[in-house]
């Protein structure tokens, strides 16, 4: 049985990750300068640089579907015994990816592109603290409870 608790906070930090990520993949697509925060950062020349899309896919749009996958992970986890078995690990895949593309993201920020996007800092936070979520389940013994 899934903790509850860790569901509803892991459910709840996805959306917002899910939806800073679909945030940035319209301002990318649209090319919509005004969408960025202004006076925080500098969201523009992270978004408009060479390092924001890989293959011409926005790196903010891998994002989103990463979330979206750590979501329905999270949700389906009671639903089949597959789930029940398989998405922790499932969920510490992603995040453990995530924060470590997020690192070397950030990086770039900071030293090659020299300009920081709060928003995408955000996104990077968010998912570091699933990862830290899903370790911490990992590592913490699990009670089965009967219902």
């Amino acid at each position: 049985m899934v903790n509850n608790k860790f569901k509803i906070i892991a459910t709840i930090i996805g959306i917002l990750g899910l939806a800073d990520s679909v945030y940035l993949t319209i301002l990318k697509l649209t090319s919509n300068e005004s969408m960025c925060i202004k006076g925080v950062g500098d969201c523009w020349t992270v978004n408009s640089s060479i390092y924001s899309q890989i293959f011409g896919i926005p790196i903010s749009a891998i994002g989103a579907l990463a979330y979206l996958a750590f979501i329905l992970a999270v949700l389906l986890e009671d639903r089949s015994e597959f789930f029940r078995i398989y998405s922790v690990y499932m969920m510490f895949g992603i995040t453990l990816i995530g924060v470590l593309y997020s690192a070397y993201l950030t990086y770039l920020e900071i030293a090659i592109i020299r300009a920081v996007c709060p928003l995408c800092i955000f996104s990077a936070l968010l998912m570091l603290t699933l990862f830290i979520l899903t370790v911490s389940r990992l590592v913490s013994p699990q009670v089965e409870t009967s219902t």
